[in-house]
């Protein structure tokens, strides 16, 4: 196993500083007659840090727009970032883009370190930006936390330094290693056509890629002919964690798509569905603390609204609040609610057709209201049923799925296997088509291969008759509950 440099990315509010960062690590970092529009291009570069006494003294850097790109590599289930830096200007504190940001993070659970920008001006105040932080549960060192903090001047480099040497801190932690003899695993993190043909910028997180491979992204293919690292140079092979941009692929590959050396279908080439009109429980519903919680991504169009709508949600202990905001709807909104299973509500929030596109696409739920009782209601009454149903299933003994359906001797015999638990003889039986209870019967009869039997446990297959005999389907499911 050998050791590998930290991908990170940075996230903030815009004008905060992260391109003034980022070109000053850049121009500090690397060589002058280096540097150039080639990193630019690729959003991606690796710095040599020359910071001595840990495994690895190389970081990089993914220059991606922000936290909308962040959120949608990871909805597709891109990994790329192993660290974020969350990028504060010490002067305005936190900003709306500050706090999606924080959102996108925590969703991702990955470790992330504070940086605050400007703290070399004199109206600067790190201390109410760590206080700020607070209200959003992000602990740093100092107000309790374990989170690091450091101060920065982007502008002049004061404290890139230690910021750099944080980095690498955090990565020894994590212990960052590959196999260069393992299948390879890389991510697309942009594309484009020029005059090259197809391009794709990827960074590598295991294994190699050499040319003349065959590569996937998904299901696109691409035998590779030209591997070009971040300083413009062909390379022969690359390995984690390179940026590179890669020459061979039939078409343009998805944004996030994990590039292995096996083909898999793309998440996107799935059969179209219509978007749900109404919550749907089990697509939507999550474990939060060992509880069912419905999680929201909450958007307002204005502070008053914001506050009323969440202080009157907060009491309902079956509600998780992910991001709440004010603005309209958003693209980062529908990545943010994909990543964490959220319903997307909006109080005179617009959402334009590219938004509500992107949403349909990516099977995520948007409710709009402009009548504040009808959110609160509509969201209690899910928030209830989603209790009714965390407790139905607390006394769920067994459940069953109807395989096969055979009339014997004027009697109807249902094939099951049970997926849960137990099923009993004279047990009372729930069932269900798709979601829906359709009607109660009592199990009168339970065979094993004509076996006659009391009880079937998880992963056994038996005939059963119930009483009465209701109009039971294959692919039905029954419930026995204590």
């Amino acid at each position: 196993m050998s050791v590998r440099p930290p991908v990170v990315t940075i996230l903030g509010h815009v004008d905060h500083g992260k391109t003034t960062l980022l070109d000053f690590v850049r121009k500090s970092r690397i060589a002058a007659k280096e540097f150039g529009g080639i990193t630019q291009r690729i959003g991606a570069y690796e710095i040599k840090t020359g910071i001595k006494g840990y495994k690895n003294d190389r970081i990089t850097f993914v220059d991606t727009p922000g936290h909308e790109t962040f959120a949608q590599l990871r909805a597709r289930g891109a990994n790329v970032a192993d660290i974020a830096l969350l990028l504060i200007d010490a002067k305005d504190s936190l900003m709306p883009q500050t706090v999606e940001s924080i959102s996108h993070i925590k969703a991702a659970k990955i470790p992330f370190v504070v940086v605050l920008n400007k703290t070399d001006l004199p109206e600067a105040n790190p201390e109410k930006v760590k206080t700020d932080l607070l209200k959003h549960q992000v602990m740093v060192e100092g107000k309790g936390g374990t989170v690091p903090v450091v101060n920065i001047s982007a502008k002049t480099g004061q404290g890139v330094n230690d910021l750099l040497e944080t980095i690498l801190l955090l990565s020894s932690d994590l212990n960052l290693t590959f196999d260069e003899n393992k299948a390879p695993l890389a991510y697309v993190i942009e594309t484009k056509k020029d005059k090259r043909g197809i391009v794709a910028s990827l960074i590598i997180k295991e294994g190699q890629i050499k040319v003349g491979d065959s590569v996937y992204a998904l299901n696109v293919k691409g035998k590779v002919k030209s591997l070009i690292n971040d300083m413009g140079k062909p390379m022969r092979a690359v390995i984690p964690s390179s940026p590179f941009e890669l020459l061979g692929f039939e078409s343009l590959p998805m944004v996030g798509a994990k590039v292995t050396d096996q083909a898999t279908d793309s998440p996107d080439n799935t059969k179209s569905v219509k978007t749900k009109k109404v919550f749907d429980l089990d697509s939507i519903i999550k474990p939060v603390e060992e509880e069912k919680k419905l999680s929201l991504i909450i958007k307002t169009d204005s502070f008053g609204s914001l506050e009323a709508t969440t202080h009157s949600l907060a009491n309902n202990k079956n509600l998780n609040i992910i991001l709440s905001a004010v603005g309209d709807i958003n693209k980062s909104d529908v990545f943010l609610a994909k990543t964490t299973k959220s319903v997307i509500v909006g109080f005179n929030a617009k959402a334009d057709l590219t938004v509500k596109d992107l949403a349909k696409q990516e099977k995520v739920i948007i409710k709009s209201y402009n009548i504040i009782y009808e959110l609160l209601e509509e969201l209690n009454e899910v928030a209830d049923l989603i209790k009714e149903k965390e407790e139905k299933e607390k006394s769920l003994k067994g459940e069953a799925k109807i395989q096969a359906g055979f009339i014997i001797e004027g009697e109807k015999v249902l094939g099951i296997k049970v997926t849960k638990g137990k099923i009993n003889l004279g047990d009372m039986l729930e069932i269900y088509r798709q979601n829906n209870p359709i009607g109660k019967s009592k199990l009168v009869s339970l065979k094993i291969r004509a076996k006659r039997v009391t009880e079937v446990k998880k992963d056994q297959e038996a005939g059963m008759i119930v009483s009465p005999q209701l109009d039971i389907r294959t692919g039905d499911v029954v419930k026995s509950i204590l």
